[in-house]
């Protein structure tokens, strides 16, 4: 059934508790997702990866309620702007494929910035790096597991 992945081992590692969650083989939106694990969705979190100038990548963690907000998630990071990867370019640059990115353990260095919307949670879900597992852990933890930052970079999504 759990297949463990290079977030899982990294998290293991680490020592840090965690809970993987599987919802099945099929890629589904974020808020599909929430709803298979019967969680509230402003709890679950989608990682996004971006191109800034010069080719610097960043990635992004927002609830899967909203949507990345470019202008402030380029802000945080001091871009004048950030422009989302293409999926076709999400393996060579993450190791992970759409629907299956994770913040932990990336190929290639990238800052990662969370939406500060999670400083109000307990726990908080995202992907566990493969499509149809989720990693369930306390946001208290996520500083041991990566560094990071939290800022508002998320926005309701778009009608």
């Amino acid at each position: 059934m759990e297949q463990k992945t290079n977030p899982m081992r990294h998290l293991d590692k680490a020592g840090i508790q965690y809970s993987v969650h599987y919802y099945g083989d099929k890629a589904l939106s974020g808020t599909e997702v929430a709803d298979s694990m019967g969680e509230d969705p402003s709890a679950v979190f989608k990682t996004l990866v971006t191109e800034g100038r010069e080719r610097s990548y960043y990635v992004f963690m927002v609830p899967v309620t909203g949507d990345l907000d470019l202008k402030k998630a380029a802000a945080s990071v001091g871009e004048k702007s950030v422009a989302m990867v293409r999926s076709k370019d999400l393996l060579q640059l993450t190791g992970y494929v759409h629907g299956g990115c994770s913040p932990l353990c990336i190929k290639r260095p990238m800052r990662v910035t969370v939406d500060s919307s999670a400083q109000n949670l307990e726990r908080i879900y995202f992907s566990a790096g493969k499509i149809g597992y989720q990693i369930e852990m306390a946001v208290a933890d996520l500083g041991k597991a990566m560094e990071f930052q939290f800022a508002d970079i998320s926005r309701p999504p778009a009608e």
